[in-house]
């Protein structure tokens, strides 16, 4: 995730990192170049362009072009447009929601985290194990979410035998949430917790558990098909046949009208695209790295005598 001084602008309009630029850059020059070609082809077409430049007149198959640029109404896109906006607004809202509900599920497994490795150093210590499989967990549902089954960070964490069992499970995160059951009930069983202290951690593991679903399903459930390809067609319709609006209402300035319109409309779907599976490696998604790397040393703090 870029982090950023939201008070600087000029740090922001500058900016290439982060930005959809680079993603959207070839449709929108394509859109320019094919505006500009129109627009030229429409000037030349005119016979009054030959007598403001009489340079022109030594090109002699001018004089016997014929070619009409074809002229689209102004009403049908501004009526398309608008509704297109409307989808294109529904589309990144949905895809801001699974952002900041992602976010929301990480937060909850930093908080539960905390809470459980600090109940069990205090009613039953030591808990640096506990806290060693905490971190084992959160690390193994990040690894999960990026559908990386590369667990060589385990091995900081995790003994071998537990190791092996782990990357051979599934589902590694979940064997770690049972690793972690079974530590509480082998305090209870040596009398070190109660069963009341027991219930109450799991719980806490059920809450875990219930945050690393809730990250799976926005992983693995996509915005629809049939949505995605109807907006896309859309926004290639509409931006393609807006040359011919513009050609004949803004003359040399088309394109880039153009390709102004274009990188808005592209830029604002790629951007949707980016974060809505905000656990990969994009510049925008989540910073799920520091957020292990914050439990697991809050959980070794709290994990001390």
């Amino acid at each position: 995730m870029i982090v950023y001084d939201p008070h600087n602008w000029s740090r922001q309009i500058f900016a290439l990192n982060g930005t959809v630029l680079r993603r959207v850059l070839g449709r929108v020059a394509l859109v320019a170049l094919i505006t500009l070609i129109l627009s030229l082809l429409k000037l030349v077409s005119e016979s009054e362009v030959l007598d403001q430049f009489p340079v022109l007149r030594q090109w002699t198959w001018l004089h016997s072009l014929e070619f009409s640029v074809p002229k689209l109404e102004p009403i049908g896109h501004t009526v398309l447009g608008l509704a297109l906006s409307m989808l294109i607004t529904f589309r990144s809202n949905a895809a801001n929601t699974r952002y900041w509900e992602g976010r929301g599920h990480w937060g909850m497994l930093v908080n539960t985290s905390r809470n459980l490795v600090r109940i069990g150093q205090v009613w039953a210590a030591p808990a640096q194990d506990l806290a060693r499989l905490v971190s084992a967990y959160v690390i193994a549902i990040k690894q999960t979410l990026r559908d990386d089954r590369n667990f060589e960070e385990l091995t900081h964490y995790l003994p071998g035998r537990l190791y092996d069992q782990v990357i051979a499970a599934g589902s590694p995160a979940t064997r770690l949430s049972r690793a972690m059951e079974e530590w509480v009930h082998d305090k209870q069983v040596l009398g070190k917790i109660d069963t009341r202290t027991a219930m109450v951690m799991q719980q806490l593991i059920n809450t875990m558990v219930d945050q690393q679903g809730a990250c799976e399903k926005i992983h693995k459930t996509p915005l629809p098909f049939v949505y995605a390809s109807l907006l896309k067609v859309s926004i290639t319709m509409f931006v393609f046949t807006l040359p011919l609006v513009l050609v004949h209402t803004a003359s040399l300035a088309a394109p880039a009208m153009a390709a102004l319109v274009a990188l808005l409309f592209f830029g604002i779907e790629e951007a949707a695209v980016e974060i809505e599976d905000p656990f990969g490696l994009d510049p925008n998604d989540l910073p799920l790295e520091q957020i292990c790397a914050t439990i697991a040393r809050d959980t070794n703090q709290l994990a001390k005598d």
